[in-house]
C-alpha cells in the first residue's frame, strides 16, 4: 500500500469511528454478525490494511478479589528519591502489582529490586509532553528497556494530532511501538484525553491501534484533567476488545477503581494503590524469603 493510500485508509477509520460514536452516520457493519465493530476477519482486514503488523490480545478485568493485579503502583513526581522508589518497589512486592511505573532514571533501580517478583517495571517515554522527535522517544525506549523495563508507556505528539497531521503522529507511535517489539516489552499509548475532542480521542486510538500498540492510555496525571468514565467508555468502543485500555490519573480509591473497569479499563495507573487494596481488603504477599 503507498504511503497515500494508507493514510486515507486511516482517515476512514477515523471517520467510521466518530460516526459509530453518534457524530456522524452510522458505520457499516461486519458481515459475519450484526454488531457494529466487534472482533472478526473483516474488522480485521481493515486494521491490517491501516498499517497494523501486530494484534494484542488482552484478557478481561480481573475478578473484584485481585484488584492489585490491575494497577500500575506509580510515582512520577520529578522531585521523588529514591528511597521514595524504593519503598514503592517494596510496596508493589507485598500487594503484587501488575507493575510499577517510574521516570526513565529509576528504571535500573526498580529491576534490581523486582528482580525476583513477578512485578513488571514500567517507564515513560516523552513524558509528559510529548513533544520530543519520534527518533528521541525510540531511543528513550531502548534504553528504559535496556535498563530493565518491561512496559513503556508513551505521550503522543498530541500537538500533531491537533493539527490534523495523522501521518506524523501514527510515525511516532510506531517508533515505541516497533522497538517494544522487537524486545518483547508491552506498549501503552498515552493520548492525554483532557486535551483533545471526542474526534481527537477516537482519531488518536485509532491510530495507536493501527501502529500495533498494546494499550491506549488516558492520561499523564500532569495535564489539565484525568481518567474519566467517559473517556474510558469511548477508548473502549474504539478500540475494541482487542486492545488493553489504561485509567490514569485521578484513581484514588475502590468506587473509582471499579467504575473505571466497569467502563472498560483494563489497566489502572495509581499512586493510591495501597490504600486501594486496603480498602478492599486484600492481604499483602509474604515477601520476607523474596529478597526485595
Amino acid at each position: 500500500m503507498t504511503p497515500g493510500a494508507d493514510l486515507q485508509r486511516l482517515i476512514e477509520i477515523v471517520v467510521e469511528e466518530c460516526a459509530a460514536a453518534g457524530l456522524g452516520v452510522a458505520p457499516p457493519r461486519c458481515s459475519c454478525h450484526s454488531m457494529s465493530y466487534e472482533c472478526c476477519p473483516d474488522r480485521l482486514k481493515g486494521i491490517l490494511s491501516a498499517g497494523a503488523t501486530r494484534i494484542g490480545l488482552h484478557a478481561k478485568a480481573g475478578s473484584s478479589g485481585d484488584v492489585a493485579s490491575l494497577i500500575d503502583h506509580t510515582l512520577l513526581k520529578p522531585d521523588a528519591t529514591r528511597q521514595e522508589i524504593e519503598t514503592l518497589c517494596h510496596e508493589a512486592g507485598e500487594h503484587q502489582f501488575a507493575s510499577v511505573c517510574v521516570n526513565p532514571t529509576w528504571v535500573g533501580v526498580c529491576a534490581r529490586i523486582l528482580q525476583r517478583s513477578r512485578v513488571a517495571v514500567c517507564s515513560v517515554v516523552g513524558f509528559p509532553l510529548g513533544a520530543t522527535t519520534s527518533d528521541a522517544k525510540r531511543f528513550e525506549t531502548c534504553r528504559a528497556v535496556f535498563d530493565g523495563a518491561g512496559e513503556i508507556d508513551m505521550v503522543i505528539n498530541i500537538g500533531a494530532l491537533k493539527s490534523g497531521d495523522l501521518r506524523l503522529v501514527e510515525r511516532d507511535i510506531e517508533a515505541v511501538t516497533d522497538a517494544c517489539r522487537e524486545s518483547g516489552a508491552v506498549s501503552k499509548v498515552i493520548i492525554e484525553a483532557a486535551l483533545l475532542t471526542d474526534e481527537e480521542k477516537i482519531a488518536a486510538c485509532t491510530l495507536a491501534r493501527a501502529a500495533g500498540a498494546d494499550f491506549v492510555k488516558t492520561s499523564t496525571g500532569f495535564g489539565p484533567g484525568g481518567a474519566t468514565v467517559s473517556d474510558v467508555a469511548l477508548m473502549r468502543r474504539v478500540v475494541g476488545e482487542g486492545m488493553g485500555v489504561k485509567a490514569a490519573g485521578g484513581v484514588r480509591d475502590l468506587r473509582s477503581l471499579n467504575a473505571m473497569v466497569e467502563a472498560g479499563a483494563t489497566r489502572i495507573g495509581a499512586s493510591a494503590g495501597v490504600r486501594i487494596v486496603q480498602e478492599r481488603g486484600e492481604q499483602p504477599f509474604d515477601v520476607r524469603a523474596k529478597g526485595y
